[in-house]
């Protein structure tokens, strides 16, 4: 499993014009999920999610979690993240889990965060076309990758 995580001011997702999800302060996360993942890697990464420390404290220090500023998270699967780019100039997708398997994990670590969060998590709809809004904050992005374990 990868995450993308963003630190946000505010995030959307928009599909055919309807908002499915929106936050203000807090990560924009972007799951990509692989044949490969398991149950233990799921729940690594919510826990390193939910427990990163990039929010400022009072001293301007990335100290800081999201429960301890409030902040919401906005979860959108991207398969593009297993990209592989090793061959020409088109991506090739043969890492990403193919729905059956993604999808079921994908709603997993929805609850999964919402439980550690204390609140809904925020979401796209798995497939659609997405349009995703945000306003990075920092700009600080944090690249989460479950094989980096040890």
């Amino acid at each position: 499993m990868r995450a993308v995580l963003q630190r946000v001011t505010h995030a959307s997702c928009t599909v055919d014009g309807e908002i499915t999800g929106a936050i203000g302060g807090g990560f924009l996360v972007l799951l990509g999920i692989e044949d490969a993942d398991q149950i233990e890697d799921l729940e690594w990464l919510a826990q390193k999610i939910i427990g990163m420390r990039v929010f400022g404290d009072e001293n301007g220090m990335m100290n800081k979690a999201l429960a301890d500023v409030d902040g919401d998270i906005l979860l959108i699967s991207q398969f593009t993240l297993f990209a592989s780019t090793k061959k020409g100039n088109r991506p090739g997708f043969t890492r990403a889990a193919r729905p059956d398997v993604a999808i079921p994990f994908y709603e997993k670590m929805i609850e999964k965060l919402s439980a550690l969060l204390g609140k809904k998590v925020k979401t796209g709809i798995f497939g659609a076309d997405m349009k995703i809004a945000l306003l990075n904050d920092g700009p600080v992005t944090i690249l989460i990758d479950t094989k980096d374990k040890e």
